[in-house]
């Protein structure tokens, strides 16, 4: 039944507001003063009109998960328009309510967020319905990155409320939330999301080694005050000696990282492998590498362990320096310098972006079409090509990699997995440099296409117009787009050679009754006797024929009969 919603009342007359929605709007109106309220609370009510009824898995009216999946959104600063999208979010795939009414109540901006969340309907995609959901996702958040920031909020509330599900269901939905969601937490550089989702996905895949390591952090944190004050007065003082202003602050590392780290070695945890040491620098860019070297002068540095992700930030926008040193007690740990204004980006990633965003023109530019999220982009380029049956397997693959920075000769970045060789290179550069490539010169000396790429490194790529892939590319190719870009290359080349010898087969077979192929292919017989089977092309039909799923003598019978 179709719900009056343009007339919903959003408070009472006399201005009260229900007290469930009270707290969303009260930190919305403290981290956004301009926000839409009255658009907030008739976001509120139609979900809650639409969802009544429905309960969770916990017993708690449905309602509860769009206000809370709200509540995280607006904790980070999230705009009106994402927030009502959020309370929205189930009402298209879980009630009568369909895309074209929300469309019409709440404007194309919600109804786009919406639909990009909205998972497609099992009954009619069967298997492929996972699949082709987050093939939608990856599309939607090309044209608006709210989309994924909404779908992780979701993914963190269901993962708080984990232990509501059946046992036997918690271990797998925290794999899939560690695969395929954390990981793109990770790619937006929100890693408050990143680190709850993590220890929570843990928790519930590990239990025990969970409790173990919780245990273990927080023992040794009662002890990082007095374990960092010594590194911490050394640092004070150096910065001082450079004029730089910073905040130094211990910060500890969240569960599931240490866990990664150390496994189940915890026995005597020291706070030095619990947490680091953040230095927040009031200053410009200059300054982070003045105060880098103000620790450098206090304490003893760890050669080789220096990272500018200034000079060169990470597919997330992530910036900042990070080395490692030596406390004034011989235990080695890790300090991270950045400015002021580099840490809401550091912790916020593309939300911090969106939160700058003045005006809807700036809010469009902050969530669409970023050509800093290179990652994006090499998902866009190879996941049309993807079917769904390989599509998630490439998906976590190109997830999971962690990444380096090579570069062109002319100075271009290209980012890269872990251990993506010179091949990887060539088709990260364009899928016809793969295509063509021979070889490779990496920092002035000749490699094969199987080298490694490092991090750093300076590749050359050389081509042959007439080179092609071999089936032995696929042994070193790393990378999702080139091993696909491979994989349909040799298809199609097998395919061309069984439509050629298909066709030699059937000209021998023809030329014995004094028929002429070429000519019946001049005059359109070939076609349309292909199309009368059901093939599409000529070449298809050649190559059933090759391939024994098309019989000599019924393809004879028909052109005997033209």
């Amino acid at each position: 039944m179709r719900l009056p919603l343009r007339r919903t009342r959003s408070a009472a007359a006399d201005g009260t507001v229900r007290p469930a929605v009270a707290p969303l709007l009260a930190v919305h109106r403290s981290a956004c003063p301009g926000g839409d309220e009255a658009e907030l609370l008739r976001g509120y009510e139609v979900a809650e009109r639409l969802h009544r009824g429905q309960l969770r898995k916990s017993g708690a009216p449905y309602i509860t998960h769009p206000l809370a999946v709200a509540m995280i959104l607006a904790g980070m600063g999230m705009d009106t328009t994402t927030l009502v999208a959020a309370l929205l979010h189930d009402t298209v795939e879980d009630t009568p309510y369909t895309l074209g009414e929300l469309r019409a109540d709440f404007g194309e901006e919600v109804a786009v967020l919406v639909d990009g969340v909205t998972k497609l309907d099992g009954a009619r995609w069967g298997e492929r319905a996972e699949a082709e959901t987050f093939r939608k996702i990856v599309l939607a958040a090309a044209a608006d990155l709210r989309v994924l920031v909404i779908k992780l909020s979701d993914r963190l509330h269901n993962l708080r409320t984990l232990r509501y599900r059946p046992a036997h269901k918690r271990a797998p939905y925290a794999k899939a939330s560690q695969e395929l969601l954390v990981p793109f937490a990770e790619r937006l550089g929100i890693h408050v999301l990143k680190r709850e989702m993590d220890d929570l996905a843990f928790a519930a895949r590990a239990p025990e080694a969970h409790a173990a390591t919780e245990r273990a952090v927080r023992a040794a944190l009662r002890l990082a005050g007095p374990a960092f004050a010594p590194a911490v007065a050394r640092i004070r003082a150096a910065l001082a000696e450079h004029g730089v202003r910073a905040r130094v602050r211990i910060r500890p590392s969240h569960l599931y990282a240490v866990h990664v780290t150390y496994g189940g070695d915890l026995a005597g945890l020291r706070p030095c492998e619990a947490a680091r040491l953040l230095l927040l620098v009031d200053g410009e860019e200059r300054d982070c590498y003045i105060a880098l070297g103000a620790v450098h002068a206090a304490l003893h540095p760890v050669a080789g362990q220096v990272r500018d992700h200034i000079a060169m930030p990470k597919d997330n926008m992530y910036r900042s320096l990070h080395t490692r040193v030596i406390s004034p007690d011989g235990d080695p740990f890790d300090v991270i310098v950045r400015s002021e204004a580099m840490h809401p980006v550091a912790e916020y990633g593309i939300v911090a972006h969106i939160r700058q965003a003045r005006d809807d023109a700036a809010t469009a530019d902050a969530v669409a079409g970023r050509r800093d999220l290179a990652w994006l982009s090499r998902l866009l380029a190879w996941q049309s090509n993807a079917p769904s049956a390989d599509f998630l397997d490439g998906l976590r693959a190109d997830l999971a990699a962690g990444h380096l920075a090579a570069f062109t000769p002319d100075g271009r970045a290209v980012p890269l997995p872990e251990g993506a060789t010179a091949l990887d290179f060539a088709y990260a550069l364009d899928a016809g440099t793969g295509d063509r490539c021979i070889g490779a010169v990496v920092n002035g000396r000749l490699a094969p296409m199987s080298v490694q790429v490092r991090s750093g490194n300076v590749v050359e790529v050389l081509t042959d117009p007439a080179g092609s892939p071999s089936q032995d590319w696929l042994d070193f190719a790393v990378t999702v787009p080139a091993r696909m870009h491979i994989r349909r290359s040799l298809a199609l080349r097998r395919a061309e050679e069984a439509a050629d010898a298909g066709r030699r087969t059937l000209v021998r077979a023809l030329a014995q009754r004094q028929l002429d192929l070429l000519a019946a292919e001049a005059r359109g017989d070939s076609l349309a006797v292909a199309r009368d089977l059901g093939y599409g092309e000529i070449d298809q039909m050649y190559g059933a024929l090759e391939a024994g799923a098309l019989g000599l003598d019924d393809l004879v019978a028909r052109f005997t009969r033209l």
